[in-house]
């Protein structure tokens, strides 16, 4: 068994230092998704406070363009969830993914809906449709259903979505415009081809660098996807021992943060994967119950880091003409923490919402 047993704070700060949480990171915001494998966007705009928080010049505008230029694409990928990577990332990942959007197509609600279904014609017949003209879900349903009059039309878009890579264009998840989903095929979009080979291993290894150190486990709960214990397995891989006993792997020359590190206080975005992926989120949650982060129903909410653990949830609130940042501690916050979150509030609405005529930050019971 290996000797080095980390604490919770150990892996906290080498979480944060490697989610380019310590303090901002000077690169470009492409080059951070890359980094990332990727930032979930289940509502649309999260990846722009997501970047904002770690990113020592982040443009809210460029962004958007990166979208709108093809460098950055929103398509479901991991946990089979809407994330926003690059696109060589989207054509490698999409095709490491299959096997789960496979495997929750069959178990899901939908799959009665299909029934006697040629997956070949619906996939040719939804690729031809979506060739001629980006489509939002309710025009899919209609496309789909007048071919298939059997099936049911919203089986038949889950099941196209599962069965070849749609991605969803911009304006969507374009900061200040937004639109509805529209899909079009992802290759045809990005004008190449789906990778061959996923390279597992070469995943793995990257997982790590992010998240790491972390057990197959772990990574699991990251992507969805079953089965990387023999990838683990098969790398040569550095080994810890966590608190409770489970075994840590780590890439051989990625150093561990000093756990006396000092941390100031930060917004981390919705449904951010820095509370997602990890079988055991005590590392960021703390102590804290997954409830006050995670809902019932499965939203995500922005949470404030004190001391490197979640302290609180924050939303923006907006009316006409104003904007605000509301933070609700999970505890009294030391009045250095407050004038922080205050200090840190004020600039995220200086950059989110610059044409607000009044922009505030308010504190509420959690």
């Amino acid at each position: 068994m290996p000797a080095t047993v980390l604490d919770r704070r150990t892996l906290n700060r080498t979480l944060l230092d490697r989610q380019l949480l310590l303090k901002r990171a000077d690169m470009g915001a492409e080059e951070a998704v890359a980094h990332l494998i990727g930032l979930q966007t289940q509502v649309p705009t999260t990846p722009y406070p997501g970047l904002w928080t770690r990113l020592a010049r982040f443009d809210f505008d460029h962004l958007g363009q990166l979208l709108t230029r093809r460098r950055l694409v929103r398509l479901v990928l991991m946990r089979n969830t809407v994330h926003l990577v690059t696109a060589a990332d989207a054509l490698r990942l999409r095709t490491w993914l299959q096997p789960k959007f496979e495997r929750d197509l069959r178990s899901s609600r939908f799959a009665a809906g299909i029934t006697g279904v040629d997956r070949d014609a619906l996939v040719a017949h939804g690729r031809q449709a979506l060739g001629e003209s980006p489509l939002g879900p309710g025009e899919l349903r209609a496309v789909l259903g007048e071919r298939f009059p059997r099936a049911d039309p919203e089986s038949l878009v889950v099941a196209l979505r599962a069965w070849t890579p749609l991605v969803q264009l911009p304006p969507r998840g374009v900061w200040g415009v937004g639109g509805v989903p529209r899909y079009a095929p992802l290759d045809d979009w990005l004008g190449a081809p789906l990778a061959a080979d996923a390279d597992p291993a070469g995943l793995v290894r990257r997982y790590l660098a992010a998240y790491g150190p972390a057990t197959p486990a772990d990574m699991q709960k990251w992507c969805g996807l079953t089965g990387l214990r023999s990838v683990f397995r098969d790398l040569d891989l550095l080994t810890y021992t966590a608190e409770d006993g489970r075994v840590l792997h780590d890439l051989p020359d990625a150093p561990l943060t000093d756990p006396a590190t000092e941390v100031s206080p930060r917004f981390v975005a919705e449904f951010d994967n820095l509370v997602l992926s990890h079988a055991d989120r005590t590392r960021i949650l703390g102590d804290a119950p997954k409830t006050r982060v995670i809902t019932v129903n499965g939203l995500v909410r922005g949470t404030v880091l004190i001391d490197g653990f979640v302290g609180g949830t924050w939303r923006f609130d907006r009316a006409k003409g104003t904007a605000a940042v509301v933070v609700a501690p999970f505890a009294e916050l030391k009045a250095a923490d407050r004038d922080a979150l205050a200090e840190e509030g004020a600039r995220l609405l200086a950059a989110s919402d610059p044409a607000a005529r009044v922009r505030d930050v308010r504190f509420e019971a959690g």
